[in-house]
């Protein structure tokens, strides 16, 4: 039930939403790249990704010095289901 509640936390927010749009358009991008796009600073997006990631909604791998988000294939049906409502 915390699990249900955390996701449903996490996408209760236009700027996560925003995020979730476009990690399902470019499938894969920088935070510099999402906070760019969502026009919002750079401080701000991380922590919006860490809400997005500690739900299991997006995924994130280290490359270089960049941190790298993707839409997590095993995110809870709540979230693929309110991904793909947005278009």
């Amino acid at each position: 039930m915390k699990n249900i509640e955390r996701v449903l936390k996490a996408l209760a927010n236009k700027r996560r939403l925003a995020i979730i749009k476009y990690l399902k358009k470019e499938k894969q991008a920088t935070v510099g790249d999402i906070a760019e796009h969502i026009n919002l600073s750079f401080k701000a997006t991380s922590k919006h990704l860490g809400v997005l990631s500690g739900a299991d909604i997006v995924d994130k791998q280290q490359q270089s010095l960049q941190m790298w988000y993707k839409l997590s294939p095993s995110a809870h049906h709540i979230s693929k289901y309110v991904s793909n409502s947005l278009e």
